[in-house]
């Protein structure tokens, strides 16, 4: 088993398929047991539970002013 990403409010996501609206870029707005995204595109906000986040995950883009390298 695999320690859990530290995901930080405000670091951008890529995730392995797009949203609907066509945007590939989320911004993480909550932290929690669930993980509260925003489409960038669009600005629509979904939960998803911290597992499920953890699998569908491509890429992490720090947040503006974060330093730290970037995983993928």
């Amino acid at each position: 088993m695999t320690a859990p990403v530290d995901f930080r409010m405000g670091e951008f996501l890529t995730l392995k398929k797009p949203h609907p609206c066509g945007g590939s870029r989320w911004e993480v707005v909550r932290i929690g047991m669930d993980i509260g995204i925003r489409c960038q595109t669009c600005q629509r906000r979904i939960l998803l539970p911290r597992r499920e986040l953890e699998r569908r995950l491509r890429a992490r883009l720090p947040a503006p002013g974060q330093e730290g390298p970037a995983l993928s």
